[in-house]
């Protein structure tokens, strides 16, 4: 049978106690991490979310309570009251920061016990996510996870207190919403009391936070869940959170410098950087030039160089029928990889394939010249000026990707990324922030034979290009930025579109009828005919952030209850199955194989 509490009450947690608290009498309470006997003397290290003490047991001090040791395992929860003391000379573990003390037990009460958990809880174990999954408040006892979580909280308490003090509002949006489809799938919620009938939960509060504007609040936002029925990887969920802003009467410039602000007092409280601002600015066609991905991970150069001009009028078809197709011939010198083996250059190749690529051409570069299979094509002067354009020297290992300007950045751009983790030149310890500007407003779709919003429909132009609307819209660029740190974008956002009549011509240019406009986004084209001001935002996502902050390698180690890649949680078996009851009163008859 278990101890009660009765009136005991916890003085200080396991990780606070230090020498300074020699002398005193103190109650812990906490989780065993192990224990330990030394023929007569028990150890117990007792752990909370603060770190670990450790606990003696005398039996000359206290026989009762060192019998009671005796019963403990790990796991068991328990309380113990005793003096802080010096741990005996040799004995001090200066790794942890109670190392210096040791309580001497006088009183102990175990207060539940523990089956043997299906892993060891430390930083140092191994295991199996789907089984630290399914067992996930045993794994969020762990070191690790915790101090994520910590984290968590404190980047969230410092974007409160940050936004407050530049005049933020938080204010609340609504969870069930309107479906309006724009980009992935909406998780939909049927509705009992208006039968066949449908919410959708939020892909992002983008409609409501617009209004707000409208409604004169100014400056808004909000640290909020959102949903999208997507295809999942290691940085997606199907739930995920945003830091949200909006703020009215102001320009791309003054979200931005406001934004810059906030990162820079997150990573300050959180990691202790300091983060150089103004943030450094990259277009999105210099981004495409440079990095071929509008990503672009600058912790490292390796950066593309177009040799279209100089490739068009080789003897090497493959690059002269695609410069004379309108296509690309990019490159970039892996300094020094010359040394990479035959194996190595063919899983170069697959990884290139993985996106769109149908090749990879190589030369690695020796005493004697190119040795690949693609130098005898090129004449003396070309292979001259092909190394004086890549910089190219003895030992280096020249990549080359030709096909379409969408794929040759694309799959060469993540070659670049790929090169960049595979040869160590990207540091977890070094944080690389850049905005990327001017993207395109829209982007045609050959499948549909129309344009879509590269971002979404209520995105603004740039003032300048706003009558290529008429002239050449494939070519005006929107009052978009994203904010990318280390190669992934952690925020976006744009200036809104509020003036009726170009946000009338952007749905025409998207092939969105007047019908269709209203039947999709009727309130907020009603509440922008009511005096609706400049305005514009942005949204951080705020798992991805603290991915980055925490090291981790997967955003479900941010998140204290998180879903599979199937988006399933392995912990409660949710999605499950729902009685026929729920159903009916629903009006919902599923449909199974056997009955079509």
């Amino acid at each position: 049978m278990n101890d009660k509490l009765g009136d005991w009450k916890r003085s200080h947690r396991c990780g606070e106690l230090t020498a300074e608290h020699v002398g005193q009498d103190v109650c812990v309470m906490g989780w065993v991490q192990r224990r330990r006997d030394h023929g007569g003397l028990i150890f117990i290290d007792l752990r909370d979310r603060t770190g670990i003490v450790q606990l003696a047991l005398d039996p000359d001090r206290d026989s009762a309570s060192h019998e009671k040791a005796e019963q403990v395992r790990n796991e068991f929860v328990i309380a113990a009251r005793g003096k802080v003391s010096p741990r005996p000379e040799g004995t001090v573990n200066p790794k942890m920061k109670t190392g210096e003390v040791e309580i001497e037990i006088t009183e102990l009460l175990i207060l539940n016990r523990s089956e043997t958990p299906p892993f060891m809880l430390d930083e140092y174990t191994d295991v199996a996510e789907i089984i630290r999954l399914k067992y996930r408040f045993l794994d969020l006892r762990r070191p690790a996870l915790q101090n994520n979580l910590m984290m968590r909280h404190l980047v969230a308490k410092t974007v409160r207190n940050y936004l407050d003090g530049q005049g933020f509002l938080e204010i609340e949006t609504p969870v069930l919403t309107k479906s309006t489809p724009e980009g992935a799938r909406d998780y939909l919620v049927p509705s009992r009391v208006n039968l066949g009938k449908f919410y959708a939960l939020p892909q992002s509060p983008q409609l409501f936070k617009q209004l707000l504007m409208v409604a004169g609040f100014d400056r808004y936002f909000q640290i909020v869940k959102c949903f999208r029925d997507e295809d999942l990887r290691a940085d997606r969920q199907p739930e995920f959170t945003q830091i949200d802003c909006e703020m009215s009467f102001v320009k791309r410039d003054d979200v931005m410098t406001v934004m810059e602000g906030m990162v820079s007092e997150i990573f300050q409280a959180a990691i202790g950087v300091k983060v150089s601002l103004p943030i450094a600015r990259l277009s999105y066609a210099e981004a495409l030039h440079r990095f071929g991905v509008d990503n672009p991970d600058l912790r490292f150069g390796l950066e593309l160089v177009d040799i279209t001009a100089q490739v068009a009028g080789s003897q090497f078809k493959v690059f002269a029928d695609v410069a004379a197709n309108q296509g690309l011939v990019k490159a970039l010198n892996a300094k020094g990889c010359a040394r990479f083996s035959r194996k190595e250059l063919d899983d170069l190749t697959d990884f290139a394939k993985i996106y769109g690529a149908k090749g990879l051409a190589w030369v690695k570069v020796t005493e004697d010249g190119w040795q690949s299979p693609i130098a005898k094509f090129f004449t003396v002067e070309e292979l001259a000026s092909l190394n004086a354009a890549l910089e190219a020297e003895v030992g280096d290992l020249l990549l080359f990707m030709a096909d379409t300007p969408a794929i040759a950045n694309e799959a060469l751009g993540r070659l670049r990324g790929h090169l960049g983790q595979k040869l160590g030149l990207a540091s977890k310890e070094d944080y690389k922030f850049v905005w990327i500007t001017d993207f395109p407003l829209l982007e045609w779709d050959a499948e549909e034979q129309r344009h879509v919003a590269v971002h979404h429909p209520f995105t603004a132009p740039l003032e300048e290009d706003i009558p290529l609307l008429d002239s050449d819209p494939g070519k005006a660029r929107a009052q978009a930025y994203d904010l990318v740190l280390n190669g992934s974008e952690v925020g976006g956002g744009s200036v809104r579109i509020h003036d009726q009549a170009v946000q009338s011509r952007m749905f025409d240019l998207l092939g969105i009828g007047e019908e269709e406009a209203r039947e999709k986004f009727g309130f907020l084209l009603d509440a922008l005919s009511f005096g609706a001001p400049p305005h514009g935002g942005i949204a951080f996502g705020l798992d991805r952030l603290m991915m980055i902050l925490t090291g981790a390698d997967s955003i479900r180690d941010v998140i204290a209850f998180p879903k599979t890649q199937k988006a399933t949680c392995l912990l409660s078996d949710a999605p499950n199955e729902v009685a026929e009851k729920q159903l009916r009163e629903l009006g919902i008859r599923l449909r199974t194989k056997q009955n079509g």
